[in-house]
């Protein structure tokens, strides 16, 4: 019933007229004690970029795609995985309102980001390459803090605060549609605020024909041969906050709710067709004479359903229509942190503070009556998971001289997983002349798994040094070491079966291959260098930054090729299809170079000119075995040419993407040829609306994404036997426009 009514409120919207843009505002007022401490900041995306991209993505981690560093793995349309420096995942730390969320499903499908529509971030920063402690631990690739609008109170002898924000937008190419709705009313230390957001869309086009296969064996039903299947979602998040603050005291509490009846997946065997999820963020701020204090405890309750969606086959017995294999998870995560930012003098701030998280995770296959395959029991995936983290955090940090600022940090973690005894299917015998001794080798699997110890403690030490030297007004350098600890998570350490159905059921990469998990794995250890020189005017009109990063990783987990009958590495390697790995440490390391800049070109009648770029590049390698790692992004570049005049604010794009030859023998992965595209962006602002509109991939260029994976997206997807080398295509030409007013 919400989303019915909040859906008939937002397809109103359009309807709203601009004359109401000239009524007068009242100016805000947002807590005292929220000032930033953080001299050693994260990438900010900006609010005018926020507000740029909104009506172009319903994926907030797409929002990203203009920070240095940063790409995107494929996966479903509004959860596409974040990378930074080619590692991706829980490689990355993502903090939304300073929760540590964590993705309960097999194949990562509810990431953290895919729980704040884009129109409700109020900030997003991207910390690459060297983080502080106190920003987060148990990540070796970066973090990412995302947060919703902070609470905004009635100014000074003002009774009360009432304002809002509406909005609606439309993609063609898979008739895309949605809208947003938020309301604030406020008196001078009271907050209430309402946020909620809608979208939908069908499977979209590519520019051309990628495939040679129209059937999604379901009958007669087929999709033509340029059309992505398994693309479509449908999704629904709400957000409700209260606040009350004292001068210098702030209290908050939040409530995060979502519903999403359907996200289907062009690069996975299954599809989700149920994700509710429910958050409740409670959070005290000070200012306090000595410093600030920042104390939160949070609850996040994940419920996740997946099947096949309709463009996959259902049924795979004759004359079945009631069999497909239903796939259930539940997480539950509750953690609370404390920090404090203590004053030590003008020059010296240091940061301490505490974290303490418990997850845990069932994940569970129901049995289905008449499948001999799937049945009698239910199939174990992980059962009663655990994965509880404990950490202590200090950093100092001083101005040393007018040039140089310093930072040195210390955290320690403790990791500790376990989970209870499993079981498949079936684990009886069956006679050799119905499916074979052990069915899927499913008896011997559990045995090996129930038998091993699964209790594990890992004890982590991460440290960060940073200094900063400012030359003069146009020239800094910032530059650092870090070492960052990573214990893997309940997927790498606890899924179990070797057996091509459920392992290829167990991926979150999106490769099509299968995995199974190690029980034995040891946490992933990072050393970063890493240096930044900044070049700027004075002013920041103009400015150029140059980022080279090496890492060389211990016990890094990467996969070796598994022979589920044997019961040990495959030798020689299979080539050229779909297979099943293992997860097991090795050793990598990575290094590159990110390049960004922006300048202006001249203030003509035409309005003002200018000219924003960047460019990336990554090169992974497995060190023990010479092996490419997987989903590294190739060499790529953007330009974009703005114009702003009076209330436009336009730009072309010229997005330039290198060939991807350097793949994973062992994952088989897709080689993809390198393209280019040309997006056209323009909006126009009034006081209080604002109007996005444009095209993207304007000349309807046909391209593979480089990290979109393997197309698993329709028909046959249960088993090995799928056509292979076929990579996930990109959008063809799309025409977006949105509206956004505020009152």
């Amino acid at each position: 019933m919400k989303r019915k009514i909040l859906s008939a409120t937002l397809a109103a919207l359009p309807c709203i007229t601009f004359a109401a843009g000239e009524a007068n505002t009242l100016d805000a007022v947002v807590v005292v004690g929220q000032r930033s401490t953080e001299r050693f900041d994260g990438a900010d995306v900006g609010s005018k970029r926020l507000s740029a991209q909104r009506a172009a993505t319903s994926d907030t981690a797409s929002l990203l795609r203009d920070i240095p560093g940063v790409s995107l793995y494929g996966a479903g349309a509004v959860s596409s995985l974040p990378a930074i420096h080619g590692m991706a995942d829980d490689r990355v730390r993502v903090k939304l309102d300073g929760m540590d969320l964590i993705s309960s499903c097999p194949n990562h499908m509810n990431p953290a980001l895919s729980y704040i529509d884009p129109t409700n971030v109020g900030t997003i920063k991207v910390y690459a390459g060297i983080t502080p402690v106190s920003v987060g631990g148990d990540s070796i690739g970066g973090t990412i803090v995302a947060e919703t609008p902070a609470p905004e109170f009635a100014a000074a002898g003002q009774a009360s605060l009432f304002k809002g924000e509406a909005g609606a937008f439309y993609r063609s190419n898979n008739k895309a549609s949605g809208g947003n709705l938020a309301g604030t009313y406020a008196t001078d230390s009271f907050n209430i605020t309402y946020s909620g957001a809608t979208s939908a869309a069908d499977n979209y086009k590519a520019a051309a024909d990628f495939k040679t296969f129209s059937a999604t064996g379901r009958g007669t039903e087929t999709l033509p041969l340029n059309e992505v299947g398994s693309s479509a979602y449908k999704t629904t998040n709400q957000t409700l906050g209260v606040a009350f603050k004292g001068t210098n005291h702030l209290i908050e509490a939040k409530l995060g709710l979502q519903d999403m009846p359907k996200q289907l997946y062009p690069n996975q065997r299954m599809d989700l067709l149920d994700n509710e999820q429910r958050s409740l963020n409670l959070r005290y701020l000070g200012q306090l004479a000595w410093g600030t204090l920042d104390a939160r405890i949070y609850n996040e309750n994940v419920k996740h359903f997946m099947e096949f969606g309709p463009d996959k086959k259902f049924a795979y017995t004759a004359g079945n229509t009631s069999q497909g294999m239903p796939m259930k998870t539940e997480g539950k995560t509750t953690g609370a942190t404390i920090k404090a930012n203590i004053d030590l003098s003008k020059q010296d701030i240091l940061r301490v503070g505490g974290e303490w998280q418990q997850y845990r995770l069932n994940d569970w296959w129901p049995a289905v009556v008449g499948a001999m395959m799937m049945g009698p029991n239910d199939f174990l995936n992980i059962n009663n998971g655990e994965r509880n983290r404990t950490s202590l955090f200090g950093e100092w940090e001083q101005r040393l001289s007018k040039e140089w600022l310093a930072l040195l940090g210390i955290r320690f973690e403790r990791v500790e997983t376990n989970a209870g005894p499993i079981r498949g299917y079936n684990t009886a015998y069956f006679p050799t002349s119905i499916v074979g001794m052990d069915m899927m080798s499913q008896k011997r699997d559990a045995s090996n798994f129930n038998n091993a110890n699964r209790d594990k403690t890992d004890n982590n030490w991460d440290l960060t040094a940073l200094a900063r030297y400012t030359a003069n007004t146009t020239q800094d350098i910032e530059f650092g070491f870090a070492r960052k600890v990573r214990s893997p998570n309940l997927y790498e350490r606890y899924s179990w079966s070797t057996a091509d159905m459920m392992a290829i059921m167990n991926n979150y990469v999106g490769d099509g291959n299968g995995y199974l998990g190690d029980v034995n794995l040891k946490p992933e250890k990072a050393h970063t260098l890493s240096a930044t020189f900044d070049w700027h005017a004075a002013n920041r009109d103009w400015e150029f930054k140059a980022t080279p990063y090496y890492t060389r990783v211990t016990d890094y987990i990467d996969a070796v090729q598994w022979n589920g009958t044997t019961n040990v590495a495959r030798s020689p390697m299979l080539t050229n299809q779909f297979v099943v790995l293992i997860y097991t440490n090795q050793s990598a390391r990575l290094y590159g170079i990110d390049l960004s800049g922006r300048m202006p070109l001249a203030k003509t009648g035409l309005g003002e000119l200018g000219l924003k770029g960047l460019l990336n590049y990554t090169n992974g390698k497995n060190r023990d075995t010479g092996d490419e790692l997987y989903n590294i992004m190739p060499l790529n570049a953007k330009l974009t040419l703005t114009q702003k005049l009076g209330g436009w604010d336009n730009g072309v794009e010229l997005v330039m993407v290198d060939a991807k030859n350097k793949v994973s023998d062992a994952r088989n992965e897709i080689k993809t040829p390198g393209y280019s595209l040309v997006n056209l962006r323009a909006s126009y602002s009034w006081k209080q609306a604002r109007v996005d509109f444009g095209i993207e991939n304007l000349f309807n260029k046909f391209y593979s994404l480089p990290l979109g994976g393997a197309y698993t997206g329709q028909g046959t997807t249960m088993g090995l036997a799928l056509p292979w080398n076929v990579s996930v295509p990109g959008m063809g030409h799309s025409l977006y426009a949105g509206v956004n007013y505020k009152f």
